[in-house]
């Protein structure tokens, strides 16, 4: 157990910039477009079996003290208390369930029924924590792309919070009915919500621009305002997942699931890479996990990296039934190059730029040695149906699509290495944010029924309550209609901002 430092925070693209964490989560990507990463991934400070008595609130603060070194105690425990209340709607906050031997890691308790919740619910509170101890005086506004479940999870989190205001773009015909209801009936003065002409990668990479956008960036400061974001690029979101592998664990210790020191393997259903960057930062603290099991839907990208160690985006965008993952550029999958080339920043920065240019880039012999912790494979469209319906025929357990991709990339591993390692699947979203697809792949016969129709059929055979957050969108007005091309997102931000 090691004696914890001070982490700073450097960026992936330059190494003459070096921050703290509250400036790290304040400026979301550095100057230099490059992410932020910690100068040393701390040790965790505390034996597994103690983890095995706390709570999540507990975990959390653990784990989050390693990297959040300049919050005192009192800042981070009222940004953890204020994150994990009521809003969930289970006390443990992250129940594990198990169905067929595998460990369902449920994170999709919170206010918008997905994972991104256990990030985003105290991103806020880390962020007005960070302004007040950076003496910034400028109104907070948070830019953020989403491919579905980010966006209505950070409007959530940012709704009417002083000093903040947040914009939310995403692809009009890219996300599913219940995802898209829940962003355009967002309430509070604070928020805006436009669909844009464009796939996620379109969404992303324009947000990406405006906020490497020097002269609107002074142009805003001029009247007030700075750009932060709530994507998982920002290390404020990343932190925060690190704590649900480690309270994972020490579930199955508690329970007796495990010995301690034994190791586990994890499957995380992939787009942006954070999830699963999360789990292996756990890995690299100290916590026995084995494979890092990445499992990808039709948008293979991560996996044909991981199985080439060639990064190519040059491919047709597919739409599938796990919107969350059609993605094509994983920006947080830079952290990693950028650990794995010995932290180089020069050459990550050639990567990107390659990346940027020709759509791709290729990695060294010695960097695809330093991924073995990796296992990748997908899920096609017919596959991830199979396995909704097979989980559930077998043991009544019923899963999402993003979570059926993983589970079905788990069978594939078991049966390709024969390792039968006790295994956490993070379960990344609540079965009613995509019932239609869920239902359909249960039985035919729910074609014909509407979305809300659907949420009590889905109810009834999963023998779960409707969450509140589908409750609370049934009759809600839209609030948000504004639609854009890419091209004028730019000037959506200053109309908005006036």
């Amino acid at each position: 157990m090691g004696i914890s430092m001070e982490v700073l925070y450097n960026s992936t693209r330059g190494k003459a910039v070096q921050v703290k964490a509250s400036e790290a989560i304040l400026k979301g990507l550095s100057e230099d477009g490059g992410l932020f990463v910690p100068d040393h991934i701390p040790v965790l400070d505390k034996e597994l079996k103690e983890f095995a008595g706390m709570t999540y609130r507990e975990v959390a603060y653990e784990v989050m003290k390693l990297y959040l070194t300049d919050f005192t105690e009192e800042e981070l425990k009222s940004c953890i208390e204020k994150a994990y209340d009521s809003k969930f709607d289970t006390e443990v906050i992250a129940p594990l369930a198990e169905a067929e031997g595998a460990y369902y890691l449920e994170l999709f308790h919170g206010a918008t029924i997905a994972f991104k919740d256990m990030a985003l619910s105290i991103l806020p509170h880390l962020m007005i924590t960070s302004a007040r101890k950076n003496q910034i005086q400028n109104e907070i506004v948070i830019l953020t792309a989403t491919s579905g479940d980010t966006g209505k999870a950070a409007l959530a989190g940012f709704a009417n919070v002083e000093g903040t205001r947040i914009i939310v773009f995403y692809p009009k015909n890219g996300v599913s009915p219940i995802q898209e209801k829940q962003m355009v009936t967002q309430k509070g003065d604070n928020t805006l919500v436009v669909g844009i002409h464009g796939n996620f990668d379109d969404a992303q990479t324009g947000v990406k621009k405006i906020f490497s956008d020097r002269e609107l960036a002074e142009e805003l400061e001029g009247k007030g305002f700075q750009f932060s974001s709530a994507n998982s690029i920002n290390i404020g979101r990343l932190v925060p997942q690190i704590c649900y592998y480690v309270y994972a664990y020490a579930t199955l210790l508690k329970e007796g699931k495990i010995a301690e020191g034994e190791k586990i393997n994890v499957v995380v259903p992939t787009g942006n890479f954070g999830n699963i960057l999360a789990a292996f930062y756990a890995k690299n603290m100290g916590l026995p996990i084995g494979k890092l099991i990445c499992a990808s839907n039709e948008n293979k990208v991560l996996y044909d990296f991981f199985r080439t160690g060639v990064y190519d985006r040059n491919r047709e965008f597919v739409l599938t039934t796990s919107p969350s993952m059609d993605i094509l550029i994983s920006s947080n999958l830079e952290r990693l190059i950028y650990r794995i080339a010995g932290e180089d920043a020069e050459r990550n920065q050639a990567w990107m730029a390659a990346l940027a240019g020709e759509g791709r880039y290729e990695i060294t012999p010695e960097m695809r040695d330093a991924l073995a912790d990796f296992y990748g494979s997908y899920a096609d469209e017919k596959e991830t149906a199979e396995e909704i319906s097979r989980l559930y025929n077998s043991c009544g357990y019923v899963i999402d699509t993003h979570t059926a991709v993983a589970s079905a990339v788990y069978r594939k591993y078991v049966e390709e290495t024969g390792d039968h390692a006790k295994t956490v699947i993070a379960s990344t979203a609540s079965p009613f944010k995509f019932t239609r697809s869920v239902m359909n792949a249960i039985d035919g016969k729910y074609d014909d029924m509407g979305d809300f129709e659907l949420v009590d059929q889905l109810s009834g055979i999963a023998n779960v309550a409707v969450p509140q957050a589908i409750e609370e969108i049934r009759t809600a007005p839209v609030v948000h209609d504004r639609q854009c091309d890419v091209g004028q997102m730019k000037d959506v931000v200053r109309e908005f901002l006036k």
